[in-house]
């Protein structure tokens, strides 16, 4: 063949790591902090309503409004798992952006109700189309970055719970001069105003939000190759399905033991007793925030400006603490140090009654630790997850069952015990201190799994695919472990040569 008649494939474009990252982040983490700082926004703006006069026009008792505030994690709870599956069936920016759009019509209904009873049933129906929201969104995260540049993209995400307090008290405070407009009153404009604009807003990011790597329409197929890769060197084989998988389609028959084999591992059970713990106070906050600082000698307006700079104060720790955690490689000691500061806020507002600047200064603290604390744990916890199954359910587990916390702070800070709420103030310490003892623990488990492994391997801290040194009684010995583990269907982060992120 001659020289003119031969011909050369073209060499593949390689692909800059730090751009591709950049373009995910564009693409990924703008949509979803809007997403959920809507859903935040349209489940917490009931505390917003109650200063412009909710209680009275429907006759409502303190206990009354809290179960309002309850009937809302009923099937948030119990929706979350089965929402995680029904994002994996039919695609993310479907599911995501549908369920937007459900719990944005939802709200405008709350602005149209007349009874107590109706507002019970408009609570409900929110609780339901925003049960997959949170853990929809960090799953989805998750199957995107590696662990430890995560940290930041999951505090930002989660500081949309931030910038959405300190907007909707902004908002609400702006809506409160509407009070009276064509004969309604402020706390119904609050509903509909914010619900119209959620609706508005799912029909954008129905065509915004992407995909999984496998399927990113935004993405080269150069490009998906090199995410995927990535993954893989983090955290082990992420593709789009996993055992029984149809790759051609792309389907996946998930089995219900599937699922239930998650729980068979404890770290899954002490993930949601970290978040648990300090949803307490994070939602004795939310729901309570305008009234607690009423209580300090504020008008309703005022109330609602003055919740403000906690929030945004709150942000922007947040981001200094996920930057920190990411660059030092450790999530354990940052989740401690930012629950010990609740804590000292929560000392602070039960012994502190007559100083109205340190009262408020302590509800900084609160804010600060709880709302930077929390993305550490979630993040921690997920990204030390490997596989679509154990990801999707795990997350979904933590989120589920650590928002059971919210029936308990919306009854921890009923009217009576104003304006010193000590009752709520201690519940809401001891849950934090719970927190800490179950990151503690988890920190444990982890670090001694580590060590387990590294010892089966023979080699600390690297992957015995990668050398051939070792006893051969050793190799053995792991070959016959992960035999084991491959029977019982539990691979992904429980695999041998994985390593957790503490």
């Amino acid at each position: 063949m001659s020289p003119k008649t031969m011909t050369t494939t073209p060499a593949p474009t390689p692909v800059d790591t730090r751009a591709l990252v950049w373009k995910i982040d564009v693409h990924l983490v703008p949509v979803l902090c809007v997403l959920y700082l809507m859903a935040f926004l349209d489940r917490v703006n009931i505390s917003n309503a109650a200063l412009y006069g909710l209680q009275t026009d429907l006759h409502m008792s303190s206990t009354q409004y809290s179960t309002a505030l309850v009937i809302f994690f009923v099937p948030y709870i119990l929706f979350e798992i089965p929402s995680n599956i029904l994002l994996k069936k039919l695609s993310p920016n479907v599911w995501l952006s549908l369920c937007m759009g459900m719990f944005g019509i939802t709200t405008m209904c709350q602005g149209l109700v007349s009874s107590y009873g109706g507002l019970l049933t408009t609570r409900f129906f929110l609780g339901l189309f925003e049960a997959g929201m949170f853990p929809g969104c960090f799953y989805l995260l998750a199957m995107w970055y590696r662990r430890e540049e995560s940290m930041k993209r999951y505090t930002f995400f989660f500081c949309s719970t931030t910038l959405a307090g300190a907007f909707g008290g902004l908002l609400a405070s702006a809506i409160g001069q509407m009070d009276g407009a064509r004969g309604w009153r402020g706390w119904r404009w609050v509903f509909i105003i914010e619900g119209v604009a959620t609706v508005v807003i799912a029909g954008f990011l129905f065509f915004l939000i992407p995909s999984f790597p496998e399927a990113a329409r935004f993405l080269t197929e150069a490009e998906r190759e090199v995410v995927k890769a990535r993954l893989a060197d983090d955290v082990g084989e992420s593709h789009y399905e996993e055992d029984g998988q149809d790759l051609n389609k792309g389907v996946r028959r998930r089995k219900v033991q599937d699922v239930l084999a998650v729980f068979k591992d404890y770290k899954i059970f002490l993930g949601g007793l970290m978040y648990f713990g300090l949803i307490v106070p994070a939602y004795g906050y939310a729901y309570f925030a305008p009234t607690i600082i009423k209580g300090l000698g504020y008008t309703s307006i005022q109330a609602q400006l003055h919740s403000v700079p906690p929030w945004a104060c709150a942000f922007f720790f947040a981001m200094i603490t996920a930057t920190l955690s990411d660059h030092l490689r450790h999530r354990y000691l940052f989740s401690v140090f930012t629950g010990a500061l609740a804590a000292v806020g929560f000392i602070m507002l039960l012994t502190i009654h007559t100083n109205l600047h340190a009262m408020y200064a302590a509800l900084f603290l609160v804010t600060c630790g709880a709302y930077t604390s929390m993305p550490i744990l979630v993040c921690w916890f997920n990204t030390n997850l490997a596989g679509h199954t154990r990801r999707s359910v795990g997350s979904a587990w933590q989120v589920g069952f650590g928002n059971v916390g919210g029936i308990i702070a919306s009854y921890s800070f009923p009217s009576e015990d104003a304006p010193r709420y000590t009752r709520g103030y201690a519940l809401a310490l001891a849950f934090v201190c719970l927190s800490i003892v179950a990151s503690t623990a988890y920190c444990v488990g982890i670090t001694l799994e580590n060590k387990r492994r590294d010892k089966l391997q023979g080699v600390t801290g690297i992957d015995t695919e990668r050398v051939s040194i070792g006893s051969e009684k050793a190799s053995e010995k792991l070959e016959e472990e992960k035999e084991r583990e491959r029977e019982r269907g539990r691979m992904g982060d429980l695999d041998v040569s994985y390593r957790y992120l503490r």
